[in-house]
């Protein structure tokens, strides 16, 4: 039986991770989940900085192309191909899609504003894996199980930024500072507990 699998990603601009994210990862090793992490600055490089000290052997980095930018415990590696013409987000959202599908489960670590990170919340929830998310601005964990928890997740952003990146990934219709999320045609519940 192959051991869980967890994505574990978040956005540039969380370069440490705080203490309760340490713990929730040392809950996840401790079990021996193995760990899907991408190659990035910022909380990709924070995760594997933390597994690296560790010493945790069960971390899969994945990477665009033949060329990893960050693996700080030289753990294997999956290189994804590179669509031909992509670039910015849709080149890397393909890694980000890759590990999706893989994993299991999903660990989020959000900024408030990053629309990769809440593109992978989507991205899992769509595929009735459980995410939790670490809110970063208010230190809180929120599980997605649903829309509503996603608008839930959304309303604890910087509203211009969650405006943006929610018409953007065609989630929303905003009215004022309330975002209003709608689901996919036929579907309400995007996530069903595991």
């Amino acid at each position: 039986m192959y051991p869980q699998s967890v994505f574990v990603a978040g956005s540039r601009q969380i370069s440490r991770l705080p203490a309760e994210v340490r713990t929730r990862i040392d809950t996840m090793t401790d079990k021996g989940f193995q760990i899907l992490v991408g190659d990035a600055n910022g909380a990709d490089k924070a995760v594997q900085r933390y597994l690296a000290n560790k010493a945790y052997p069960n971390v899969v980095v994945h990477c665009m192309g033949n060329h990893c930018r960050n693996n700080v415990g030289q753990w294997p590696t999956r290189q994804v191909p590179a669509p031909s013409g992509a670039r910015g987000f849709d080149y890397y959202s393909v890694k980000d899609r890759a590990m999706a599908e893989a994993a299991q489960y999903g660990l989020m670590l959000w900024d408030g504003k990053s629309k990769g990170t809440i593109n992978n919340v989507v991205s899992l929830s769509r595929q009735n894996k459980l995410v939790v998310v670490y809110v970063a601005p208010t230190r809180s964990f929120q599980t997605v199980r649903s829309f509503d928890d996603l608008k839930d997740v959304l309303a604890k952003g910087d509203p211009a930024s969650v405006r943006r990146l929610a018409h953007e990934l065609h989630l929303d219709t905003f009215q004022g500072d309330s975002p209003v999320i709608e689901s996919p045609p036929g579907r309400r519940e995007i996530l069903t507990k595991t």
